[in-house]
C-alpha cells in the first residue's frame, strides 16, 4: 500500500462483468478529476493467443491438461506484482496491451491476440487503476494483494458468468460455442484455486444474482438483463459504511446480513457510485496530505 501513489484493483474471472465496473469507475475519475494510470489484466499474459492455444493443442495430445489464463503458468504474475510495488513507491512502472480487437490490432500494425511493446506509464499520476484476473492472488511466490489500497471483486454467480462468456466469446471473439465449452472446462482447476480465493481478500465484492433461470446456460438464449438481476454487495469490513444512507438512496435495496446490502441490479451503478465515490474521495485526500 501507498499513501503518495495508491493502487486501485477490480478482480474477477472473464465474463464476470469487470469491464462494466470499469467503466463505472472511468466515470468517477473523470468527474473527480482523478488522472489514473490504466492497466489492462489481459496484457500480463505471458503468451499470445497462437502460442497458448498450440501449448493447449500439445498438452492435450498427450494426455495432459492444457494451461489456462487463470493459472500462474500462463501468466506474468511476478512482473505484476512488481509493477505495484514499483508504482506504490514511486509512481513509474512499464505497462503494454493484449490486443482483443482486430481493428485496434490493424491500427497498430499487429496481429491479432498479441501484445503491444512495453512502454512506461504517463508520469504524475494520480493513481493506478488494474482491472483483470489477478489483482488480489497469492501464491508461494507472489501476492498481488498486498499491494493494493482499494481491492473490488466482481464475481456473478458461476452460471450467469458462463453465460456471459459465452455470449461474449462466440458474438464479439468468433469462437464455437464448443470451444467455449472446453475453455471452461479447462480452467476450472485454476478457477477453483487462483481466482475464487481472491475474493476473500477483497474490500468489497459486488456479485450479480439473476432472477430467472440460468439452470443450464450452455442453451441461455440471451444474457439476464440488469433489472432482471439482483446485486450482492459485501462489505468485508462493514464499520464506517452509512448503510441507513445506502438504504434511502438506492430504492427497494435491503439488508441481508450486517455486512451485506442487496440492491436491484438496474441500480448497481448508482450503488458504486455512492460507495466507491467516497473511497476514492479518501485516497486522494490521503495522497495530497502525502504529497
Amino acid at each position: 500500500m501507498s499513501m503518495k501513489h495508491p493502487i486501485i484493483v477490480v478482480t474477477g474471472s472473464s465474463g464476470a462483468g469487470t469491464t462494466t465496473v470499469k467503466h463505472t469507475f472511468e466515470g468517477i475519475f473523470w468527474r473527480e478529476k482523478v488522472n489514473a494510470a490504466v492497466i489492462e489484466g489481459d496484457s500480463f499474459h505471458r503468451y499470445t493467443r497462437e502460442e497458448i492455444r498450440d501449448l493447449i493443442i500439445d498438452a492435450e495430445s498427450q494426455g495432459r491438461r492444457g494451461i489456462s489464463h487463470f493459472g500462474p503458468e500462463a501468466n506474468l504474475l511476478e512482473d505484476l506484482e512488481q509493477l505495484f510495488r514499483t508504482y506504490g513507491e514511486s509512481g513509474g512502472g512499464k505497462r503494454r496491451f493484449y490486443l482483443h480487437n482486430a481493428e485496434e490490432a490493424a491500427r497498430r500494425g499487429l496481429k491479432l491476440g498479441n501484445f503491444t511493446p512495453w512502454e512506461e506509464l504517463p508520469p504524475d499520476t494520480d493513481c493506478l487503476f488494474y482491472e483483470g484476473l489477478h489483482g488480489a492472488v497469492i501464491t508461494d511466490k507472489v501476492n498481488t494483494c498486498r499491494h493494493a489500497d482499494l481491492l473490488i471483486g466482481v464475481v456473478p454467480i458461476t452460471n450467469l458468468e458462463w453465460i456471459q462468456k459465452i455470449h461474449r466469446d462466440t458474438k464479439t471473439r468468433g469462437y464455437s460455442l464448443e470451444a467455449v465449452q472446453e475453455t471452461i472446462l479447462r480452467r476450472m482447476h485454476d478457477y477453483v484455486h487462483y481466482i475464487v480465493p481472491q475474493f476473500s481478500h477483497t474490500h468489497i465484492n459486488f456479485q450479480r444474482v439473476p432472477m430467472v433461470d440460468t439452470s443450464n446456460p450452455f442453451i441461455a438464449r440471451d444474457i439476464p438483463t440488469a433489472d432482471e438481476s439482483m446485486v450482492i454487495i459485501r462489505f468485508r469490513d462493514p464499520r464506517g459504511v452509512d448503510f441507513p444512507y445506502l438504504l434511502r438512496m438506492i430504492h427497494d435495496s435491503f439488508m441481508s446480513r450486517a455486512n451485506t446490502i442487496v440492491v436491484p441490479g438496474g441500480k448497481l451503478d448508482l450503488a458504486m457510485q455512492l460507495i466507491l465515490t467516497p473511497l476514492i474521495w479518501k485516497l486522494m485526500e490521503r495522497r495530497r496530505q502525502w504529497v
